[in-house]
């Protein structure tokens, strides 16, 4: 089945643009897993958990089915990065002590995908899968993301983005949900710099497809009368987290 390729034409900017997790998440998952010899990324995108990963395991394999966004991948000694599927990664049986998808797990194909993840990991071995939605910056900007979010984007957003609107709540987690601590990726962005994440959005590259024009344009207008080019705000990402434990 050809997977939903909806980055593979920004991969450059979206390795460039798109947030960065918090290194907290990254100690709280070692710090519950089993072991720390390998860890799974899958869905890795350009990596930005990936490398977060690296202080924490031996090794993380680091995959993902678009061959741009792994070419656009930040090197790290202990990642080996490759082109492959949520299902066709290679790993052993047992091999592995944690898996983790960032922010892709709502573009699988989620049953294959759990089967896999109970393959693979090891007795104990920990899965967890997070995502975030929307941003908060100040009233004023949220006020003129939300209905641009909302109705301008509306008919371009592809049907998986429900999942993480939903907070994950529908995509059948496997494992018995563990209590997790909350977390927030936050960002300090000028207004260019938030620009360039929003042009990274499915939907963005989508209505640009389907009809031909530029659904930033009018935003980056709006967003200069309410953001000033020198100006840098905090940029907040609430995280939705869902983690368990494979069965020994």
């Amino acid at each position: 089945m050809t997977f939903p390729d909806h980055f593979s034409s920004v991969a450059a900017q979206y390795a460039a643009s798109r947030p960065r997790y918090p290194a907290e998440l990254f100690t709280w998952l070692a710090s519950i897993a089993p072991s720390h010899s390998l860890a799974w990324d899958a869905g890795c995108g350009s990596g930005q958990a990936s490398v977060a990963l690296a202080p924490h395991f031996a090794r993380v394999i680091a995959s993902d089915a678009s061959p741009q966004q792994i070419a656009n991948a930040e090197p790290r000694a202990n990642v080996t990065y490759m082109v492959a599927g949520e299902v066709n990664a290679g790993l052993p049986d047992r091999s592995v002590d944690c898996v983790t998808v960032a922010q892709a797990v709502h573009w699988f194909e989620r049953e294959a995908f759990y089967a896999e993840v109970d393959r693979v990991l090891v007795p104990g071995g920990l899965f967890a899968v997070w995502g975030y939605a929307l941003a908060t910056i100040t009233p004023q900007i949220d006020a003129l993301v939300l209905p641009w979010y909302r109705d301008t984007l509306g008919a371009w957003w592809p049907p998986e983005r429900g999942h993480v609107e939903s907070a994950y709540r529908d995509i059948g987690f496997p494992y018995a949900p563990i209590e997790v601590p909350p977390f927030v990726m936050k960002v300090s962005w000028t207004r260019q710099q938030f620009a360039d994440y929003l042009a990274t959005w499915s939907a963005v590259k989508e209505c640009r497809v389907q009809t031909g024009s530029d659904p930033l344009v009018p935003m980056r207008d709006a967003l200069a009368r309410v953001w000033a080019d020198d100006t840098v705000h905090d940029v907040r990402w609430p995280l939705t987290l869902l983690a368990g434990f494979r069965q020994r």
